[in-house]
Formats: structure tokens, C-alpha cells, sequence
């Protein structure tokens, strides 16, 4: 959500970060809404204030004993209230047409990011080369689940239909221990406070994180409630409506969550295999700062979800997303791609954003100054620490043998109860 005063402060800075998006200038069109809205305003405050001035009036009027003067202003205040609830209604209109308008309107990128029409003009931030050698290329995952039994995808199909998958065995397990491993790592060595949040929330939720409207057809909906796309939903919301303490921030919070997308926009992509699934489990990372720390912040995220792939040893690359390929709430986003050897490429496992006060604005976010007096919009930031199932996905193609076994990665035998590798249904 953008704020109308900054735009109407400094409009060519706004339509400049609105070109960087690829968009038109807007800031003349809010301008001419806000000042609808306040001409409605002003129209309201006038009607009540000349009531106000006239009940003085008839007061006076009654205590003159001059009722044919009484009787003339009580008709005025009669005919004044009579409009007062299209004068109110307007107000709220013109208030409704330009919140939605800035509701639709993506956040500012941030002066650093690189410009550029799709993920074409990401530009590489830093790569990590895995300790042990780096598989070239190799099977698919699902070559590798399929013909070991583990990974059904027609059973999946024929209970929920596409993009859906069952996981059997110790493949089901090493999932899980992928989860629990990432869990413990954010809460014992990176400060985040383990959360289990609804996967039900509202559409003031939803609306918090940006969710809707604009991505509504995205979204899993189940009677009023929408399953959550991803937990930065409710994890960031746990601030919502609140006023924190600035000796509190930054807030720190992760949560393991299935999460759920319709992948409205996607048909065709990925078909084969776990990538693009309607329900996954990720774990997710949260964090909440004042607006001096979020930078920082960034790059602390970053180098925590960076560290689930380096401990499970996987080859990655970073990415800096351009202003055409960063998400709508976003002011700048890494993305972090990990080496799939059966598709020779990589491919995004955790992606972390910094929203600036964008996402506080829309939930009404705020944090008092130590000095106990100003009172400002928080920062958000998000990031995946990361996809447990594009983990799996990696794992399962970096640590493939020959004869179509998995070795299960060192920092995951004690959670897959000391085995070696997963070799199938006998296993």
C-alpha cells in the first residue's frame, strides 16, 4: 500500500519507480482521486458544521421568542440531514476508489535493484560450489522416485487429479527430516522463534500480505476462509493492528507449513514431477524491523536460507530479481536457485524479499520510538528457509548413485534414523 501524501510530496519519484516496473505514471491519477476524496470530506464537515451552527442559532431564536425564525432554521437543519447520508456515502466512495486503486498499484523497487523486463535481467549476487563433486547431469527426480516406488504420482492423480504427489517409505521420511532439519537449524542457530500458525485465514489476511485482490485467482478458497499460499500470511499478520515497542524489533519467526496455489498462470510449466505442485510443504522465514534495520535484515535472511543448502551441501547460485521479475509486494528479492543435474539447470528453491513499509500499511503495522513518541510503519521481510519439497527434489538428483539409490546427505542422518541411502519399497 502506498502512502498518498509521499506521492502527492514527490510525484515524479513515485511515476519513476513506477517506469522501473514497466508501468505508466500514476501519480496525476491518484492526485485527482485524493483530492475527490477530500472534496467529499470537505462537503460532509460543511453540512455538519453548518447544523452545528444552527442549532446555536435556533437556540438562540427560541430564547428571543421569535418561533417564525426558529421554524425557518429548523427546516434548513431538517433539509441539511436529509443530504447528509449522500454526503457520507460519497465520502466513503471516493475513500474506497482510491484505496483500491493503491491497493492494485505494486511496491517501489529500491534504488540497487536492476532494471529489467523479466528474469532475464536478474543479475547473479554470489554462487556456492558444493565440497563434494558436482553431478553434470543425471536423472530426473521422479525418474528416480517412480522407478523406486517411493514417488506415486497416479495415485495422487486419481484421489485429487494433477499436481499432487504421494510420497512412500523413507522418501517420505527423508521430506519430513528435510523439514525438521531446516526447523532446527533456524531456531537453535539463527534466532527464530518457531511458530505453528492457522493455514485458514481470513481475507483481511490476505489482503495484509497482498495477496488479494490482485492474485485472488491464485488462491484456494474454502467457504470464508482461503488455505494459505505460503506461511509468510501468517506469520507476518501476527503483527496486524498492533503498535510494538521498538526495543521488541526486529521480531524473528518461522513456521513449517503445507501451503497451497492454484498455479493459475503456470499450465503447461512443469507438468512432470514435484516443482510446481498445488500443495507443498516450505518452511518460512519472517522477520519484522524498524525501517533502519531491514536492509541489514535482508541480507541476514539471505544467509540463513543459504545455509540450509550449504550444510546439505548443494551447489546454488544467488540471484538479484530485476524490477520485472520481483514479486508484487517486494522492494528487492534474492532468489536462490539450486543445481538440478536432471534438468542441467537451475532452479529456484527460496526466495527472499524485503517489503519495506508496503505490507505494514495494508495490516496497520506500526512501532513506537524508544523516545515513546513518534510512531512510524514497521518493515516486513520474507523469505523461504526454504521449499521442503524443491529440497527433496535436489537432494534426490545431487545424491543419486548409479544404481538408483539416494545417499542421504551427513546433516540428515540422525533425523532418517542413521541410514545411508534410500534404496526403494524394500527399504
Amino acid at each position: 500500500m502506498h502512502d498518498i501524501r509521499a506521492i502527492r510530496e514527490n510525484p515524479d519519484a513515485f511515476d519513476d519507480a513506477l517506469r522501473r516496473r514497466g508501468l505508466a505514471p500514476l501519480s496525476a491519477e491518484l492526485v485527482a482521486l485524493d483530492d475527490a476524496r477530500k472534496s467529499a470530506i470537505s462537503a460532509a464537515q460543511a453540512n455538519q458544521e453548518r447544523r452545528n451552527a444552527l442549532a446555536k442559532e435556533i437556540g438562540g431564536a427560541k430564547k428571543a421568542k421569535d418561533e417564525a425564525r426558529a421554524q425557518g432554521l429548523m427546516a434548513e437543519v431538517a433539509r441539511l440531514k436529509d443530504e447528509a447520508p449522500a454526503l457520507d456515502a460519497a465520502q466513503a466512495e471516493a475513500a474506497q476508489v482510491l484505496d483500491e486503486r493503491l491497493a492494485a498499484i505494486p511496491n517501489r523497487p529500491n534504488p540497487d535493484v536492476p532494471e529489467g523486463a523479466d528474469e532475464h535481467g536478474n543479475v547473479e549476487y554470489r554462487q556456492f560450489k558444493a565440497h563434494r563433486p558436482q553431478l553434470a547431469t543425471g536423472k530426473q527426480h521422479f525418474e528416480i522416485g517412480e522407478a523406486s516406488g517411493l514417488m506415486d504420482f497416479e495415485a495422487a492423480a486419481r484421489m485429487s487429479g494433477a499436481r499432487f504427489v504421494v510420497l512412500k517409505g523413507q522418501l517420505a521420511r527423508l521430506e519430513r527430516a528435510l523439514g525438521q532439519f531446516m526447523l532446527d537449524l533456524h531456531t537453535g542457530e539463527h534466532g527464530y522463534t518457531e511458530v505453528a500458525p492457522p493455514i485458514l485465514v481470513r481475507d483481511e489476511a490476505m489482503f495484509g500480505t497482498a495477496q488479494l485482490p490482485k492474485f485472488r485467482d491464485d488462491q484456494f478458497q474454502a467457504g470464508e476462509h482461503w488455505l494459505i499460499p505460503t506461511a509468510e500470511v501468517p506469520l507476518t499478520n501476527l503483527v496486524r493492528e498492533s503498535i510494538l515497542r521498538e526495543e521488541e524489533l526486529p521480531l524473528r519467526f518461522t513456521a513449517l507449513t503445507p501451503c497451497f496455489r492454484a498455479e493459475a498462470g503456470s499450465a503447461g510449466r512443469d507438468t512432470r514431477g514435484m516443482l510446481r505442485q498445488h500443495q507443498f510443504n516450505k518452511v518460512e522465514l519472517v522477520s519484522i524491523t524498524t525501517p533502519e534495520q531491514s536492509a541489514q535484515e535482508h541480507e541476514r535472511m539471505l544467509g540463513s536460507a543459504e545455509a540450509v543448502l550449504k550444510k546439505l551441501d548443494l551447489p546454488y547460485r544467488i540471484m538479484t530479481l530485476c524490477t520485472g521479475d520481483m514479486g508484487f509486494a517486494s522492494q528487492k528479492t534474492y532468489d536462490i536457485e539450486v543445481w538440478m543435474p536432471g534438468q542441467e539447470t537451475f532452479r529456484e528453491i527460496s526466495s527472499c524479499s524485503v517489503c519495506g513499509d508496503f505490507q505494514a500499511r495494508r495490516m496497520n503495522a506500526r512501532v513506537r520510538a524508544k523516545d515513546g513518541k513518534a510512531v512510524n510503519f514497521v518493515h516486513t521481510l520474507n523469505g523461504s528457509g526454504v521449499a521442503v519439497g524443491r529440497a527433496l527434489i535436489a537432494v534426490m538428483e545431487n545424491y543419486q548413485n548409479p544404481d538408483g539409490s539416494v545417499t542421504v546427505p551427513s546433516v540428515l542422518k540422525a533425523y532418517m534414523g542413521g541410514i545411508d541411502r534410500i534404496e526403494g519399497l524394500k527399504s
